[in-house]
Parts: structure tokens; C-alpha cells; sequence
């Protein structure tokens, strides 16, 4: 698949997952979450009351944070 058809938001995310992983970070989807699987674990499309975030941050199975995904651009 050529950039050119890769949304912002996906690619957002792919370098969100990429600055995760170098950081030890690891990622699973909402529908294979183990949070024993490691210590720092990022789940994607995690459910909330005001709908889904792109990660939810958990650090010996609790929540410490949230990463939505924006698009990058530049400001005027």
C-alpha cells in the first residue's frame, strides 16, 4: 500500500506504535488484552464511557494514561 492511501490518523498511529515499542511499551488490540503479559501494556481501542481511545496505558495492570492518535500537521 503506497502512503499516498494512508489516512493521518493511521499514520499517527503507526508512528505511535513505533515510538512505544522503542520506548518497552507493549501493544495489544482490546480483544487479546492480557495486562500479565508485561509491566508497561498498551491497549488499543480500549472502551470508555465517552466511546473508544486509541490506547489506554496500563503499568502492573492499572490505567495511567490515554493516547488519542491526531493527524500532524504544521501550524500557521
Amino acid at each position: 500500500m503506497s502512503d499516498s492511501y494512508i489516512t493521518p490518523e493511521v499514520k499517527a498511529r503507526l508512528q505511535i506504535d513505533k515510538n512505544l515499542i522503542q520506548t518497552g511499551w507493549i501493544i495489544q488490540n482490546k480483544n487479546q488484552l492480557n495486562l500479565s503479559a508485561g509491566l508497561g501494556i498498551a491497549v488499543r481501542e480500549y472502551p470508555t464511557d465517552s466511546g473508544p481511545a486509541d490506547y489506554i496505558l496500563f503499568i502492573d495492570k492499572k490505567p495511567v494514561g490515554v493516547i488519542e492518535a491526531k493527524k500532524t500537521g504544521r501550524r500557521s
